[in-house]
């Protein structure tokens, strides 16, 4: 499913991330949206395969987007959605036309009511004369048209009225009707009654929404921390999310089902909150794919600017906009050039991203001294102007993953307002005992941080004042350290990702066990380690159990990695250029064969107590006799059963020369996808004929995988990552 709600300029680029990232396939910035298309095409080609288009506003050829015809031999089916039948009809989906009716009298009061308080529904329902609730509850719902997401957001709306006046004061403020807009008629009134509900923080939280693309999600935490720099609420995230659970409430903004950590916004509503912020002129031209930035006649008005997801290359402008606070420019890939007087007249600035963009420098002004929150993260920043520091009110610095950064002239130690720093797979890394010199930040909450020296670490992880701060932690070029003890991290109780990367000398690393507070470690990265042959993880609880995801790269000591079972909350494992790998899960005889019988019971059906006694049919004869000696032998019943892999997600492999076996074949749960390219020793896979996950790589490896039943190979999910010869 596609939301398209491409209401100006259709996000080619957006589109083909959805399908590539549904697909399993691998996306490369540097592609243009052609090759992407062509790739994409040729792909879906030879699948079957149903895609939803949702919510077309004017037509476009499928084939810049990579989406096929599809054909009647292979039974794929396009579906599309749209407000305009000739839309629908001009992109040929006339013979199939549905037009979708408003709901009926009885299922809008049913979906009305069912988001009301039992408080509510008491009221309405009283069997008193003359109930005017229900007459102002009926009144309202007729107001909505038979428009669900009218009825929801209503609903949730007066969810806690109960007293006349109150429900009598809902329906004026919901009868009369509105203009129509862009085929959204008599709604956008009845909607603004929720919006009108809401404080006025919380009214300025949901106008900021709207300056995010139409199409994408939108990062919790990121908000929060605008919201603070913007001056909504004060420098408490909790808050901020308390506010973010408020609009969920009121249905202003969706969860993400697939990320907690996100949410969205529904266009219908994203329009609404344009239209209600009108008033501040403010320019949002997120994922509009422009190249070149607004006139400079258009940033003299604006209070917020958001340029975001867009193809702009540089911004040689020296615009006057005084009355600027936020300017939001980032995921821009190709935009390197800040002309030298651009922030000259942006006296107002609170909020400016830069993020994922290619700049190399920073244009400095004095006059940005009101700007609290600065991202300069996944950027080419070679170093901080040297006056810098004039930037005091500054709260939030995230220089995260600048791998050109040499130096930042002593700046990040002045800041002494500053509540989050990240510095995490900076280049610029602290390199010595006594370069760690921000302890007079005493307002920090949240630390990123490279470090390039062992003595360094030891004297972080110690009682340091920094310790309890630091959230995002990366180990590189640590010469002569042989060995790393998750426990000696204790004391950095909000530790949640590690980064080792290019330690020489680096030969084990301990996850012992942890019988006290438990690691929020979530994430761990090791790379470049050319002498780690050891990983030892201790008995549960260990400091490794919530560990979300591994990535292991360029370690080619590593046979195996047997230590992974342990990790019982693994969801995404990534293995790549490790050359001695010969397995990912090391099995003895015993435990082989115990895998293969546990997946046989389960198959034939039966208890083990039936198998053991023989209580089967003639069928399963040989089954129970095999079962019985084996039990005999003391070869299963030694063996503890528990479920391994129970939320792994993502298993990718990469350039793994030797490796020959990933496990014995058993249950994974939650398994979505398996990618492999580049090893060409792997011919099985652990999967049976009753797997239900991607299988991403190469035809000539796909072609050479052996499997109990070579029907397997045409009925599943196999996708392509490379054109066959």
């Amino acid at each position: 499913m596609i939301e398209v709600s491409n209401s100006e300029t259709l996000n080619v680029a957006a589109i083909q991330r959805v399908i590539t990232d549904r697909l399993g396939l691998p996306w490369n910035d540097t592609d243009t949206e052609q090759i992407r298309a062509r790739f994409l095409a040729k792909v879906l080609g030879g699948k079957k395969f149903i895609i939803l288009l949702d919510d077309v506003w004017s037509i476009f050829q499928l084939e810049e987007v990579g989406i096929p015809t599809p054909d009647s031999e292979r039974k794929s089916k396009l579906i599309l959605t749209s407000r305009f039948e000739h839309v629908c009809n001009q992109m040929g989906a006339h013979q199939s036309l549905i037009k979708m009716e408003y709901l009926g009298k009885e299922s809008a009061w049913d979906l009305f009511t069912s988001n009301l308080s039992t408080n509510a529904v008491a009221a309405i329902e009283s069997p008193a004369p003359n109930n005017v609730v229900r007459e102002n509850a009926e009144a309202i719902v007729q107001s909505c048209g038979g428009l669900p997401l009218a009825l929801q957001v209503i609903g949730r709306a007066v969810a806690g009225l109960t007293e006349p006046r109150d429900w009598f004061m809902a329906e004026q403020a919901t009868k009369d009707d509105m203009k129509d807009l862009q085929g959204v008629p008599e709604m956008f009134n009845i909607l603004k009654y929720s919006y009108d509900k809401l404080t006025k923080t919380q009214q300025q939280c949901f106008l900021y929404c709207t300056l995010f693309p139409e199409y994408g999600t939108i990062s919790k935490d990121k908000l929060v921390d605008y919201w603070m720099a913007e001056g909504f609420i004060p420098q408490d995230p909790k808050k901020g999310h308390r506010i973010i659970r408020s609009l969920l409430s009121a249905c202003l903004l969706e969860n993400c089902k697939s990320d907690s950590s996100e949410v969205k916004m529904h266009h219908i509503i994203r329009h609404l909150g344009i239209s209600l912020s009108g008033q501040e002129n403010n320019i949002v031209k997120a994922g509009m794919s422009l190249e070149e930035a607004p006139s400079q006649r258009e940033w003299q008005t604006p209070r917020r600017i958001s340029l975001m997801f867009n193809n702009m290359k540089d911004l040689c402008i020296s615009p006057e906009c005084k009355n600027l606070v936020t300017l939001l420019v980032q995921h821009n890939p190709n935009l390197e050039r800040l002309c030298p007087t651009f922030f000259e007249s942006m006296p107002s600035l609170r909020v400016l991203d830069l993020s994922h963009t290619r700049i190399r420098t920073l244009p400095f002004c004095r006059t940005l001294s009101k700007l609290k929150y600065l991202n300069m993260s996944h950027t080419c920043i070679e170093s901080l102007p040297e006056e810098f520091w004039v930037l005091k009110e500054l709260t939030h610095l995230d220089l995260s993953v600048t791998k050109a950064l040499k130096d930042t002239f002593d700046n990040c130690s002045k800041l002494h307002k500053l509540r989050v720093l990240n510095l995490f797979r900076s280049n610029y890394g602290i390199r010595d005992v006594n370069d760690l010199n921000i302890d007079s930040l005493k307002e920090l909450e949240s630390l990123g941080i490279t470090i390039y020296a062992e003595d360094v670490l030891k004297k972080l992880t110690k009682t340091h004042p920094l310790a309890k701060s630091t959230q995002h932690l990366s180990l590189k070029h640590c010469k002569q350290m042989q060995t790393i003890q998750i426990s000696d991290f204790t004391h950095m109780v909000q530790l949640g990702e590690l980064y080792v990367e290019s330690c020489p000398d680096l030969a084990q690393l301990i996850a012992d066990s942890d019988k006290q507070k438990a690691s929020r470690l979530q994430v761990l990265t090791l790379s470049e380690l050319p002498a780690l042959q050891t990983i030892q993880i201790g008995s549960s609880p260990h400091h490794f159990r919530n560990l979300l995801e591994i990535t292991i790269s360029n370690c080619q000591k590593l046979h195996h990695v047997t230590w992974v079972l342990k990790l019982e909350s693994l969801e995404k494992l990534s293995i790549c250029h490790c050359h001695e790998l010969e397995q990912i899960v090391q099995e003895t005889v015993d435990e082989v064969e115990s895998k293969s019988i546990q997946k046989c019971r389960r198959k034939n059906g039966f208890s083990e107590e039936q198998e053991i006694h023989g209580i089967v049919d003639d069928a399963q004869i040989e089954y129970a006799k095999y079962y019985q000696n084996m039990t005999r032998s003391g070869r299963i019943n030694g063996i503890q059963h528990q479920a391994d892999f129970p939320k792994l997600r993502s298993l990718v492999l990469t350039d793994l020369p030797k490796l020959r076996r990933i496990c014995a074949p058993r249950d994974f749960p939650c398994l979505e996808s398996i990618r492999v390219e580049d090893c060409p020793d792997l011919r099985t896979i652990p999967l049976d004929q009753t797997y239900d996950c991607q299988i991403c790589g190469s035809y000539e490896w796909w072609e050479r995988l052996e499997w109990g039943g070579k029907g397997i190979m045409e009925s599943k999910y196999f996708i392509p990552l490379q054109d066959k010869d």
